[in-house]
């Protein structure tokens, strides 16, 4: 039995956690915070609740196989599941809306065909083929497996089989994913259904690979989950299944170094000076005193960018048939993308913005109120005023008339809050591990230097997401248990 300190109680790290006490080992969980869940958090007022992190759930399965794994307990036990559908409404900048049936292929093509005219629900049912070959050629190196020691492989090779496309006068494939959306789908429209799940990560689409296409496929096959009472819940089954399995939490502890000798960890130390003696560590990828001296030569990913959240409390009942989600297409993309990721990263002026509508009376007081959440991509470190609000919630209110009418009071979520939570600089939210783009879009591999040292979540192999954070915590816990010779599930 080895003594573990897991740095941190992020979904990664309680997976990490849970996993490791299963295969015996005494696990300790040193937390700053004095709670768990990371950016999985709930804000509560007036009987009104919402959640301040990810508000919906792609690739449960993940999490399935952590319950099945760790206990006699399904997850279906511990939290209800529920699948949103439509998995997404979609308000584009000319007023044209298209509602997207969850996991169905047909039913996505004949709703685009209905909405954006014939042959456009054939193009996006094309480029879906080919996403699918793009994930199958990249699912087990960037999720299923530690990263590769010859990583320059997956940074290297664009494994989107992109349509050649003729340019003047000659023939090209794509290479970005906004390229993608201009040659191959062809409608200013679909691009932006397209490139908007790029942003939903913090992604220029102008820059981000065309293997990103593995993002809208896994929502496209896998479906949208809800978790009902709140995405907080799944935080809280992580949670108690660590405590049953005789994890051991420390609140209000913060590590502030790794203990080493003879190129080996022997624990940690905190911040008031005391020591936990550790055989293993697992810290988060991003932690400010992380030795990285053993890690694969992969750098971390730098200049992501953040979340404004605004939570709205409503007077008036949610709409029968509402959509779970919308999504409001900004009406100037050059605009959007440049105050993102240009020289001067500043507020877009009309942003594309998320609006949340859960079906869930767990979170209002009664049947007569709604709770809604926006949530927009915002510069790492901005600090959002009241007129950065008002331009949120306006854009809003293309997806949900009269709004700003139904306003009992709002509360907003910043980059700083971001920040406070997870400790990333800035609020910055880390993004998924994609293939080609030079590697710039993968991230440091779990094991790190000296030995014993592991590193968990989003700012390590596989990268940013709930499923990504619970890969992570898999993975490192095969590579613990198994050794370095551990090659991921079969």
């Amino acid at each position: 039995m080895a003594r573990i300190v897991v740095v941190g109680a992020g979904m990664g790290a309680l997976a990490g956690a849970a996993r490791l006490a299963v295969a015996g080992h005494r696990v300790v969980v040193c937390e700053r915070a004095e709670t768990y869940g990371g950016a999985v958090r709930r804000f509560e007022r007036d009987g009104f609740g919402f959640d301040t992190g990810p508000g919906l759930l792609p690739l449960p399965a993940v999490w399935r196989d952590l319950f099945v794994k760790t206990g006699k307990e399904p997850l279906e036990s511990c939290v209800e599941l529920v699948q949103v559908d439509p998995s997404a409404r979609h308000v584009f900048a000319d007023g044209t809306e298209v509602s997207l049936p969850n996991a169905s292929r047909a039913g996505v093509v004949s709703a685009l065909d209905d909405a954006l005219g014939a042959g456009a629900g054939q193009r996006w049912g094309d480029f879906l083929v080919r996403a699918r070959e793009a994930w199958d050629r990249t699912r087990r190196p960037l999720l299923e497996e530690p990263l590769w020691p010859d990583w320059r492989v997956l940074a290297e090779r664009e494994p989107y089989p992109a349509v050649p496309h003729k340019r003047l006068l000659r023939t090209r494939r794509a290479g970005t994913l906004a390229e993608v959306g201009a040659w191959e789908l062809r409608d200013p429209r679909l691009a932006a259904l397209l490139e908007g799940h790029a942003l939903a990560y913090g992604l220029d689409p102008r820059t981000a690979p065309a293997s990103a296409a593995v993002l809208p496929y896994m929502e496209h096959a896998f479906g949208m989950w809800y978790v009902r009472g709140g995405m907080r819940e799944l935080a809280r089954a992580v949670y108690e299944r660590c405590l049953a399995r005789r994890v051991a939490f420390r609140f209000g502890a913060e590590v502030t170094g790794v203990l080493e000798k003879d190129g080996a960890v022997t624990g940690v130390e905190l911040a008031g000076g005391e020591v936990e003696e550790a055989d293993f560590v697992l810290a988060p990828g991003n932690a400010p005193w992380l030795s990285a001296r053993g890690a694969a030569e992969v750098a971390p990913q730098r200049g992501l960018p953040s979340r404004l959240t605004v939570l709205l409390a409503l007077r008036g009942a949610r709409p029968e048939g509402a959509a779970h989600r919308t999504v409001v297409h900004t009406e100037d993309r050059d605009a959007e993308l440049e105050s993102l990721f240009g020289t001067a990263p500043a507020a877009p002026a009309r942003p594309t913005v998320t609006v949340l509508r859960p079906d869930d009376p767990a979170l209002v007081p009664d049947s007569g109120h709604e709770a809604v959440t926006l949530s927009a991509v915002v510069p790492a470190g901005a600090e959002p005023d009241e007129a950065w609000v008002a331009g949120t919630i306006a854009v809003a209110e293309r997806a949900v008339p009269g709004l700003r009418g139904r306003i009992l009071w709002h509360e907003v979520r910043t980059p700083a809050d971001v920040a406070a939570e997870t400790g990333a600089a800035g609020g910055a939210v880390p993004a998924p591990a994609l293939a080609a783009a030079d590697g710039r879009l993968l991230h440091p591999g779990n094991t790190a230097g000296p030995g014993g040292l592991f590193t968990v979540g989003g700012w390590s192999h596989p990268g940013g997401g709930l499923p990504h954070a619970g890969m992570s915590g898999a993975l490192v816990a095969g590579l613990i248990v198994e050794g370095p010779e551990f090659r991921g599930s079969q």
